[in-house]
């Protein structure tokens, strides 16, 4: 894949006009549209036209299909006093979408404990079923290999994500690979750009629109190192800039504030690729060896 630069304002406080003070975000869509750009009248259009569908899109989607840009979108958003798309999608979700199904598409009023607990299970079920069927196989591969010949990794990640890029970067120095994850978004921006042209960053982000995470990305394609991306939508701004990307996910999470089914798709998908680095990795059965022996000293 070509990297192409995708440029993303920063997301601004809310402005004193916010859609609150307005009543509704679709009639705010409606009373705004005329004074602003051009391009932005086409994005307000493809808003008033399918609400419930945006809430399923990502920022670069909703670009496309109003025959924009994601930058433009981000401002047509803060324009409306929103902090950016991720705040619209939000309000369109409360809109447009039952409180029940916010939280998943198959909850019905007055489903009691056992229901709720089926059909949570089984959306993460057909979740894992979709990726399996859909994950591709040939980009694995690649970035199995990438990954093993890598002198370095660093992963990229924020809010939900960060818990998935610790796990992964502890488990992948158990096969002895020399992989790191910081909490800390500058830390990562300023390891990013310390990587070399024998280095890799791999980014996880379920929007693939977080501006840190694009942000560390950046740095480490402008320091020549390969970059990889988990992510659950195959158009955003950051499968626009990165080497490799690894599409997985569901459109059940797509408006969730916490995207667990896809943080659940995507630890699998990252397990997956542990366990393809450990049946390659030469030194690999030592080094997870060793690792039980050190962690026999922490167990009774």
């Amino acid at each position: 894949m070509t990297p192409r630069n995708v440029t993303q304002p920063e997301s601004e406080g809310g402005a004193p006009d916010s859609p609150g003070a307005f009543g509704p975000i679709m009639e705010h869509v409606r009373a705004n549209s005329a004074s602003l750009s051009a391009a932005e009248q086409r994005v307000a259009r493809a808003i008033l036209s399918d609400p419930v569908g945006v809430v399923h899109l990502s920022v670069s989607d909703l670009a496309q299909i109003a025959g924009s840009s994601p930058a433009t979108v981000v401002r047509f958003c803060q324009a409306l006093g929103l902090r950016g798309f991720q705040e619209l999608k939000l309000a369109l979700a409360r809109e447009s979408i039952p409180a029940e199904r916010q939280l998943l598409d198959e909850i019905e009023p007055g489903d009691g404990p056992a229901e709720v607990t089926s059909k949570v299970l089984s959306g993460a079920a057909n979740a894992l079923q979709s990726a399996a069927q859909s994950v591709n196989s040939e980009v694995m591969g690649q970035v199995a290999e990438l990954l093993g010949d890598a002198r370095r990794i660093v992963f990229a990640a924020v809010g939900t994500s960060a818990s998935l890029a610790a796990d992964v970067a502890y488990r992948f120095t158990t096969i002895g690979l020399d992989a790191s994850f910081a909490a800390d978004v500058h830390i990562q921006h300023v390891t990013a750009r310390m990587l070399t042209a024998a280095d890799l960053c791999f980014a996880i982000s379920h929007t693939g629109s977080t501006v840190e995470t694009l942000a560390a990305v950046r740095a480490a394609a402008a320091a020549g190192a390969a970059t990889v991306a988990l992510t659950s939508f195959a158009n955003s701004p950051l499968t626009e800039i990165v080497d490799h990307v690894l599409v997985a996910g569901s459109r059940e999470t797509a408006y969730r504030i916490e995207a667990m089914t896809s943080r659940i798709v995507h630890l699998t998908v990252l397990d997956a690729l542990f366990v393809l680095l450990a049946l390659s990795q030469p030194n690999a059965q030592v080094a997870l060896a060793e690792t039980a022996d050190i962690l026999i000293e922490h167990r009774l």
